[in-house]
């Protein structure tokens, strides 16, 4: 089973505006409502996939009960812990030429809440896959995805992080599976700027060494780079087509690479799933569906 875990799980809600101005009545053209967080987008685009998952996770207040009746509405199998103060965050993102976001704080999560997702992540089983991805709320360590690999170091878990700064850096000693920055974020750990897939290899290769088994880095429009445990290096650009919505993009790519090599169990195949699902969710308003990836694959050149 793969199971992702949303520590800060949110609704977002989406206005594309004409001309937004400050200060003004502005009034929209078109409105779009989705769960959102990194980890919910990865067990959504896994379900369009077609590949059972669970989304684990921290909700609360009536936009926790929203978020969990939008994936089940979206066929997402959830096991989430109810957090009793406070409400799931709302994210707002104004379309408006450029695309600006307000993001919401979220619930209060105790110790207590913690330690019941312990308790689930207890039960997972040798051969699961686990994913961790995006940010934590502020009253969490910054070692909290390092405690979590630690904590499961006995299990034959395979262990996808996708996070930024200390939270992915302090996860590369426990050996996981796959890390997943992007360039932006690659750059920034190792103060460096970093455009073009040849520049990335090296910085990539050395995520590698301090620990990461796999390091895929996506890249918007210049694609990707995969550095695999097998020795090789695989990059390639993304399928051409026009950007509609960016948000999940890198998270779809994370599920792409996910499904493809659990079909195939072959990185270079897994790396091209993930470019098209990752270019798939970008091209749509909506997080990339099977249909969506297999039309794209008919016409995408990938050597």
């Amino acid at each position: 089973m793969i199971y992702t875990v949303t520590f800060n799980p949110s609704i977002d809600y989406t206005v594309i505006l004409g001309d937004f101005q400050l200060g003004m009545v502005n009034r929209t053209t078109k409105e779009l409502m989705f769960p959102g967080g990194k980890g919910i987008n990865v067990s959504m685009v896994l379900s369009n996939l077609g590949v059972r998952n669970t989304a684990l996770g921290f909700t609360a207040g009536f936009t926790g009960e929203k978020i969990q009746e939008m994936l089940g509405d979206n066929h997402v199998n959830t096991d989430f812990i109810r957090v009793k103060e406070g409400n799931s965050r709302i994210n707002i993102k104004i379309r408006s030429g450029q695309e600006s976001e307000i993001n919401g704080i979220g619930p209060q999560i105790s110790k207590k809440d913690i330690d019941e997702l312990y308790e689930k992540l207890n039960k997972l089983q040798d051969g699961d896959i686990l994913v961790l991805a995006g940010s934590i709320p502020s009253v969490m360590p910054e070692t909290m995805y390092s405690d979590i690999m630690k904590y499961l170091h006995n299990k034959n878990i395979e262990i996808i992080v996708d996070a930024t700064k200390e939270l992915l850096v302090n996860v590369l000693k426990h050996k996981p599976f796959l890390v997943k920055p992007n360039n932006y974020e690659l750059g920034d750990i190792y103060d460096v700027v970093l455009k073009t897939r040849d520049e990335v290899v090296p910085y990539a290769k050395k995520m590698q060494q301090q620990g990461a088994r796999n390091v895929l880095v996506s890249m918007a429009g210049e694609g990707g780079v995969l550095v695999a445990e097998n020795g090789q290096v695989y990059e390639s650009p993304s399928p051409k087509g026009n950007v509609i919505n960016s948000v999940g993009a890198g998270d779809s790519m994370v599920a792409g690479f996910i499904a493809g090599f659990l079909e195939t169990g072959d990185y270079k195949e897994a790396f091209k799933n993930g470019l098209l699902a990752g270019s798939a969710s970008a091209f749509h308003e909506n997080l990339a569906t099977k249909e969506d990836v297999e039309s794209l694959a008919k016409i995408f050149q990938f050597d």
